[in-house]
C-alpha cells in the first residue's frame, strides 16, 4: 500500500447497530475475491454513525469540509486468499457534496450528499448521541445512550467483530475489486443502554434490506474512535 495516507482524520463516537441477515441477500453485493466473514455462523449488517473531524485529503483541508457527520449501512468479508478482514459499504451517507464526490471518483464507494446535524451530550456519568439526516422531505435518526465509562474491547467478542476492520473493499465500474488500508488504534466502547432507531427503511435501502433493518437490532454500541488514516487503494488480483 501506499507510504502516504489519501486521507487523514479523526473518527469519533461511533454509534454502531447492527442486525443479522440473510447472508443470500448480500451476495450481488460481493467483491471479487473476498468472501462474506460470518460471526458463528451469522451474516450482520452494520447501520453506523459517527462525526468525521479534522480532514485532510492528501495533506490539505478542504474549505467547509473538514468536520461533518456519516451514517453508512455495511457488511463484512474476508479476503479469499490471506483471509484479510475488511467491510463493503452499502450506502453512505454525508452532508458536503465535496466528500460524496471525492469517494465515488477515488473509490467507486456509494456516497450521496444529504442534510444531516448531530446531537452529542457527554457527560461525566453518561453519554448520548444523534445522527440524523433528511431524506425525500423528511428527518431520518438514529440515536444511542450509554452509561458510564468507555471499556476496552474484549477478545473474540460481538463488539470487537463489528469494529475492528482495517481495510475497506469496493466494486468497480469494471466488476473489479479496489482494496484499501484503513490505520487506527483499538477503539474503546459503551454498551448501549437505549437505540433508538426511526429510518425510513425500505425507501432508504430498498425492499431486500428492509426486512432486516425493520426488525429489532442484535446488538448495539458507542465505539469512543480515534486518529484515522485511509490510504490509496490497490486492484485485488483475482486468480
Amino acid at each position: 500500500m501506499a507510504l502516504e495516507p489519501f486521507l487523514s482524520a479523526k473518527w469519533k463516537y461511533l454509534a454502531m447497530i447492527n442486525y443479522e441477515i440473510d447472508p443470500s441477500i448480500l451476495t450481488p453485493f460481493i467483491p471479487q475475491g473476498t468472501q462474506i466473514d460470518l460471526l458463528n455462523g451469522k451474516a450482520y449488517v452494520s447501520l453506523v454513525g459517527f462525526m468525521f473531524l479534522d480532514t485532510f485529503i492528501r495533506g490539505f483541508p478542504i474549505p467547509f469540509h473538514r468536520d461533518f457527520e456519516e451514517v453508512n449501512l455495511r457488511f463484512y468479508v474476508k479476503k479469499n486468499d490471506d483471509g484479510r478482514r475488511g467491510v463493503v459499504f452499502i450506502k453512505e451517507i454525508v452532508p458536503r457534496w465535496g466528500i460524496a464526490y471525492i469517494a465515488r471518483r477515488f473509490y467507486n464507494e456509494k456516497y450521496v450528499a444529504l442534510p444531516m446535524k448531530h446531537l452529542i451530550n457527554k457527560q461525566t456519568t453518561h453519554i448520548s448521541v444523534e445522527y440524523q439526516w433528511e431524506f425525500k422531505g423528511k428527518w431520518q435518526k438514529i440515536a444511542l445512550q450509554c452509561q458510564g465509562e468507555p471499556h476496552p474491547l474484549i477478545s473474540g467478542s460481538e463488539e470487537e467483530f463489528m469494529s475492528e476492520h482495517y481495510w475497506g473493499y469496493s466494486v468497480q465500474r469494471d466488476g473489479g475489486t479496489l482494496e484499501y488500508q484503513v490505520e487506527h488504534l483499538p477503539w474503546r466502547i459503551w454498551n448501549a443502554e437505549l437505540c433508538d432507531v426511526a429510518v425510513d427503511m425500505e425507501s432508504l435501502y430498498g425492499p431486500v434490506f428492509a426486512p432486516f433493518l425493520e426488525e429489532k437490532p442484535a446488538s448495539s454500541f458507542l465505539a469512543e474512535g480515534s486518529d484515522v488514516l485511509v490510504y490509496k487503494g490497490e486492484r485485488v488480483t483475482v486468480g
